[in-house]
């Protein structure tokens, strides 16, 4: 397995990801499993040393590592930019998004972006299978890339049950917690918008924001004539934890590229109930639980009258939400990623 950074060195929905299915894997007796990413590696896994640095170097590293690739091992490439050529190996892309779309999205100028979609098509094109999280990013991959669609295997992501836990207190507290990178198309913005018509109908209630992002300046502004909204950067897991348990409910309120929102497992792990916006494969997430959870994407009244009608009770309890996190196990992931290994060296 090849990724970007790991977790523990560089939060992130892919970087959670990655660590997480590492950890998985490895639990499974029947296959063995090694992993590289830059950052501090958990037991039993390596690192091509510190996060930062220059991109150049960062992928010149990840390039040249060649030393795992024995006969009949597969390839599982997380990140595009990193990691060895797959000569002789069956090669695995798991395709967390679009890398040029994303940038675009952040500002980035067209030529930038033009050279990061030929980095993806050239690292796609050796590919013997990709993993995506949802169906919505399969018909990304298979439109946008050219990507043969009997190529793409369907694979939900996992949850760490063990991590989170229902709290015994489930006293209602009026805060509402956000859990996101602090960038444009997460639509936190349309989520501020909105708030004070919350504030209307709940003078009490509190929204948390947690993350840090190249948005972070503009969302604080957008918000500093609302004290009931607080910020509050990075924080650690167990810090995490805590908020949750707090928290009423979450709100996951995407504009695009949303491959499938591991946040909003974390919450029904939790117990708390994620209001999601209607993009990419959020609804999943939530879909069989209550649909009337999933808003639609960009509209701050709409999101703003669900979070209302939240608030007023009108929300999963906690123990349904646990239910519904159970059927996402990594245990089952795993499984289904031990397979896929099977069939591409012919077990």
């Amino acid at each position: 397995m090849t990724g970007a950074e790991w977790f523990s060195s560089a939060h992130g929905g892919l970087n959670r990801y990655f660590t997480d299915l590492h950890g998985a894997l490895a639990k499974i007796d029947e296959i063995s499993v090694s992993a590289k990413a830059f950052g501090d590696a958990p037991v039993g896994a390596g690192s091509w040393g510190p996060t930062g640095g220059s991109t150049l170097t960062r992928a010149r590293a990840a390039f040249l590592d060649r030393d795992a690739l024995t006969p009949g091992t597969v390839l599982d490439r997380h990140f595009c930019l990193y990691g060895p050529l797959a000569v002789r190996n069956p090669l695995v892309v798991h395709f967390h998004g679009p890398w040029a779309a994303e940038s675009r999205l952040a500002g980035e100028g067209a030529k930038a972006v033009r050279a990061k979609y030929f980095v993806e098509r050239l690292r796609y094109a050796r590919a013997d299978r990709f993993v995506v999280l949802s169906d919505h990013f399969k018909r990304l991959l298979v439109g946008d890339y050219g990507v043969r669609e009997g190529k793409v295997a369907v694979i939900p992501p996992g949850v760490d049950l063990d991590r989170f836990q229902v709290p015994e207190d489930t006293a209602d507290t009026g805060t509402v917690l956000c859990v996101r990178r602090l960038e444009k198309r997460m639509g936190i913005d349309v989520l501020i918008r909105g708030w004070a018509e919350v504030v209307a109908e709940h003078p009490d209630a509190r929204l948390v924001i947690v993350g840090t992002g190249s948005a972070e300046a503009e969302l604080r502004a957008l918000a500093a004539r609302q004290p009931s909204i607080r910020f509050t950067g990075s924080v650690s897991d167990d810090e995490l934890t805590e908020l949750y348990a707090r928290a009423d409910l979450t709100v996951v309120p995407s504009l695009a590229l949303e491959g499938f929102g591991l946040i909003a497992l974390e919450s029904l792990a939790a117990g708390r109930a994620p209001v999601v916006s209607d993009c990419g494969g959020l609804p999943d997430s939530v879909r069989d639980l209550d649909a009337s959870l999933i808003v639609p994407p960009g509209r701050a009244e709409a999101l703003a009258a669900r979070i209302i009608a939240a608030l007023n009770g009108t929300r999963p309890d906690p123990k349904q939400c646990r239910a519904q996190a159970e059927a996402f196990s990594w245990a089952v992931a795993a499984r289904r990623h031990r397979d896929l290994y099977a069939e591409l060296v012919g077990r």
